[in-house]
């Protein structure tokens, strides 16, 4: 199955977001927008994915 994470193309394997991200490499922490939608991390081990969705994975900055 083909996804979007970041912009970048990915062919998955597993259907849940919580194996997605750990295959990609996130690191925490971070944020993930499914579609545009914001899924709390306690849902990330039972989200399903599912062709063509876009992930978009958002890192805190720190500034001042």
């Amino acid at each position: 199955m083909t996804i979007t994470i970041n912009g970048e193309l990915l062919t998955i394997k597993s259907a849940i977001l919580v194996d997605v991200l750990q295959n990609f490499g996130a690191k925490p922490p971070f944020a993930v927008a499914l579609n545009g939608e914001f899924i709390p991390q306690s849902l990330h081990a039972s989200t399903a994915i599912n062709e063509g969705d876009s992930i978009e994975l958002l890192s805190p900055i720190q500034g001042g």
